[in-house]
């Protein structure tokens, strides 16, 4: 059930080591960096929420989710394939647009494919087994470009051209994704949805919430998204704050047409959900806000902040930049193979500290790995930053979605995933539009500060857990 999720880690891990490393090289300064990474928080934005509710409503002779693993797991082999061949920077951004979109259409099904499947006892340990799957494919996936340059690999290409180092990474990736997903799709096998509705441990009744005030949470989000426009406009401040203050205001809109529409197509239930989500999922968004922010700022500022800082290059063409690059991605996979480990032993901790406290020891771990690269001047001691990263990431896949699948109605369990990931986007787009700005202004484009600005997040995130009710373990068996 879980083994198809080491495809889908195998492909995103070398997209957040390696896709930074392709922009420079086809060109991209580092503060243009997170603005190219805008397609993949917006593509997970619109799709996760909307397959999420179109996988609740679908069911035939291939399944409920499964149809959608299959879809996804194709189009992503197909963009891993062509990523490493791009020829100009554009054409890269727009391959990461439809890659991320890809590894979307699949990823969603599967957060609800372990909670249709699982009795809420089980879901903290089908989570963290999916953690252990997500950590083995990353750490394989990160470590490539490192292993192929010591088997004789060329790890350096003429200005312009990505190293056969990484595009043999990508190729045994695009294999390994569809390998893994055909795995699970041929494997396994899905409840109808009478069958689903009928256990009683997932029969949660769900109370029908009035809209008629969004228009003002609607009207306040407008409100700061022109403002913002306006003093984007007459200050001449970046580009990139556009996409925040149209974020800002988009989503006002939303909630304004949500309070007047009649509709009932898809985005009015989408809207309709977001608007009355259960408390405890409202709680868990600032915990899954500060640690997703902290974990973007980290995969697109890793590669540049350890070339340029421990390695002293940001020419793509020299040999310390590539050798940086190479150690970024061994960090890469440091942290993903000590998730492995920490996804077994998180069940134990939470048995011992309950669910709350379990996350804020492990995301408390990872904010104090972040500051310390602030600090640690030989590269290589680095990777015991790594280990409290790694501790952090195997909590954020698994015990957020513990927490939460225990307080959603079986009928929905797809689109309150997908709704639930826009708390992991938003803080991707927010760090997309203001991280480049930010080490531009105050820390002199030097993107190891981006790391230590992680680090703080997940410190905030931490005590955010403890604002999360502790859930109660179900009477019936």
């Amino acid at each position: 059930m879980c083994f198809g999720f080491l495809g889908i880690q195998f492909g995103f891990a070398l997209q957040n080591a390696n896709v930074s490393r392709i922009f420079q090289t086809l060109g991209a300064n580092v503060d243009q960096i997170p603005l190219l990474w805008i397609a993949a928080p917006f593509t997970g934005l619109i799709v996760q929420p909307l397959i999420g509710y179109f996988s609740d409503r679908t069911w035939n002779r291939f399944g409920r989710r499964r149809p959608y693993f299959f879809a996804g797991a194709v189009l992503a082999t197909l963009a891993l394939l062509a990523m490493p061949n791009s020829p100009t920077l554009w054409i890269a951004a727009g391959l990461l647009w439809i890659m991320d979109a890809s590894f979307n259409v699949s990823m969603e099904p599967f957060r609800a494919f372990v909670g249709d499947q699982l009795p809420p006892r089980q879901r903290p340990l089908g989570y963290a087994m999916q953690s252990v799957f997500i950590g083995v494919g990353a750490v394989v996936a990160s470590f490539l470009p490192y292993v192929l340059t010591h088997f004789g690999v060329a790890n350096t290409a003429p200005a312009g051209e990505v190293p056969h180092s990484v595009k043999y990474a990508f190729y045994a990736g695009a294999f390994v994704l569809l390998a893994a997903m055909l795995w699970t799709i041929l494997s396994t096998r899905e409840y109808p949805p009478e069958q689903l509705e009928s256990f009683s441990d997932n029969r949660i009744e769900e109370a029908p919430g009035s809209v008629a005030g969004a228009w003002k949470i609607g009207a306040l989000l407008l409100l700061l998204g022109l403002v913002l426009l306006g003093l984007i406009r007459r200050f001449a401040l970046e580009q990139e704050l556009y996409l925040l203050a149209g974020g800002l205001a988009g989503f006002g809109a939303l909630f304004v047409w949500l309070s007047r529409t009649r509709s009932d197509g898809p985005l009015r239930h989408i809207m309709g959900d977001l608007h009355g989500m259960p408390l405890p999922m409202r709680r868990l968004n600032w915990v899954q806000f500060f640690s997703w922010f902290a974990m973007f700022a980290m995969w697109i500022n890793t590669t540049s902040a350890v070339s340029q800082t421990f390695y002293g290059s940001s020419d793509t063409t020299s040999v310390a930049y590539n050798e940086g690059a190479n150690w970024a991605g061994v960090l890469m996979g440091t942290y993903n193979g000590v998730g492995v480990l920490a996804a077994i032993l998180i069940p134990l901790l939470v048995r011992a500290c309950g669910l709350r406290w379990s996350h804020l020891i492990n995301l408390w771990l990872g904010g104090l790995g972040l500051l310390s690269f602030l600090v640690i001047r030989d590269p290589h001691w680095l990777i015991v930053s790594m280990v409290g990263v790694g501790f952090a990431w195997a909590s954020i896949l698994s015990l957020p979605y513990a927490m939460l699948s225990d307080n959603l109605p079986a009928a929905k369990m797809g689109v309150y995933m997908g709704i639930f990931n826009f708390f992991i986007v938003i803080p991707q787009l927010l760090a997309a539009s203001v991280l480049g700005v930010l080490l531009k202004l105050f820390f002199h484009s030097q993107p190891i500060w981006a790391l230590g600005l992680g680090g703080v997040s997940l410190l905030v995130a931490g005590l955010c857990t403890l604002r999360v009710p502790e859930p109660t373990a179900p009477s019936s068996p």
